[in-house]
């Protein structure tokens, strides 16, 4: 009887196995999903040396984004999908409702180089239209030397 009464020794370890196994399972999940979450439309931006915008401008709320790519196809980064090209009259609704309830945000055109101005003046004109009061021009850093490509 002494041998069936025997207390067990209780073990205080962790099993941490399936804990690595959720960790390992979340890091293929996130491996897999940031590069589809960089949102934008692909540009090869002007180059200009110009003063960057001050970062407490933009801390409270992102700026609304007007993308032209190099075919002329108007984008903007509000909206259920801001990868989906807008037409003018779109793309000024969307401006408009946006500004009206943010008077304040600040408004950028990223516009490919090889854009026709035309085009990137008719943008800024709608944007200004819209309602726009902080209006700039998202560029590509002068390299170090001055020389740009």
């Amino acid at each position: 009887m002494a041998q069936s009464q025997r207390k067990r020794k209780l073990i205080a370890d962790i099993n941490v196995v399936p804990y690595i196994d959720v960790m390992l399972v979340l890091l293929v999940i996130f491996m897999i999903t940031a590069p589809l979450l960089t949102q934008g439309i692909k540009v090869q931006l002007p180059r200009a040396a110009a003063e960057t915008i001050a970062p407490q401008a933009a801390r409270d709320r992102q700026p609304l984004v007007l993308s032209i790519d190099r075919e002329g196809r108007w984008y903007l980064s509000v909206g259920r999908d801001p990868t989906a090209a807008l037409d003018r009259r779109t793309a000024a609704a969307r401006a408009i409702a946006t500004l009206r309830r943010s008077p304040d945000i600040i408004v950028l055109v990223k516009a490919d180089r090889r854009v026709d101005y035309g085009q990137v003046v008719d943008a800024m004109v709608m944007l200004s239209q819209a309602g726009a009061r902080k209006l700039g021009f998202l560029t590509e850093p002068v390299a170090r030397d001055g020389a740009s490509r």
